[in-house]
C-alpha cells in the first residue's frame, strides 16, 4: 500500500521530461496546498548527492541511494512534493499521487533550446517526451491508480493542474 499510516499529509511526485513545468507546478502547488517542495536537482547540488558530472548530458550523475537516504525522514512525515525528471528509484510507499507532466513536442523543443539544451541532451529529452518514457516508467513503478498524466503546454494548463491537485490534497485522507 502506498500510504503510510503515520502520514497526516500526502506526498506527491511531480515528474516529466525537463521543460514540462515540474518546478513551476510544484512551487505553485506547494503554496496553494501548504506542502513542502523538494526539487531533487537542487538537493543533489546542495548536499553533493552525486557521483560526479556527465559531460555529454551536462548534468550531475545522481547517487540514488544518497538521495533516498536524505529524503527518508521527510517522506515519512508527509506533506512533500518531490520534483524530479525520473521516478523509478524512489520507494513506492513514499507517494500517494504521481503526476507526469506532458508537453507538446514543439513547445518543449522551444523551452529546452531557450535553456541552452543542445546535441544529445536536447535530442534525448525530446525523444523521451515523444515516446512517453516517463509515463511508462511511472506506470511500471507505482500502482496505476495513483499515476495521472497532465497536459502542461500553457500557463492556463499549469493553473488548472495546480487547482486540480490542490483539491486532491484537500480531500486526501490517510488510510486507517
Amino acid at each position: 500500500m502506498a500510504q503510510d499510516r503515520k502520514r497526516q499529509r500526502p506526498n506527491i511526485l511531480i515528474t516529466g521530461t525537463p521543460g514540462t513545468g515540474k518546478t513551476t507546478t510544484s512551487s505553485a502547488l506547494a503554496d496553494a496546498a501548504q506542502l513542502r517542495h523538494v526539487a531533487i536537482g537542487d538537493l543533489v547540488k546542495e548536499k553533493n548527492l552525486h557521483d560526479g558530472w556527465d559531460d555529454e548530458l551536462q548534468c550531475y550523475i545522481i547517487n540514488e541511494d544518497l538521495v533516498c537516504d536524505e529524503l527518508e525522514d521527510f517522506m515519512e512525515e508527509g506533506g512533500i512534493i518531490v520534483d524530479h525528471h525520473g521516478c523509478d528509484f524512489f520507494p513506492e510507499r513514499w507517494f500517494d499521487r504521481v503526476v507526469v507532466l506532458q508537453t507538446e513536442n514543439s513547445i518543449l523543443y522551444d523551452r529546452l533550446t531557450k535553456r541552452g539544451y543542445e546535441g544529445a541532451k536536447l535530442s534525448n529529452n525530446i525523444e523521451c517526451e515523444i515516446f512517453q518514457i516517463l509515463l511508462e516508467e511511472a506506470k511500471e513503478s507505482y500502482q496505476e491508480n495513483i499515476v495521472v498524466a497532465l497536459r502542461s503546454d500553457t500557463v492556463d494548463d499549469v493553473a488548472r493542474n495546480v487547482e486540480t491537485l490542490a483539491d486532491w490534497v484537500k480531500n486526501w485522507h490517510p488510510v486507517s
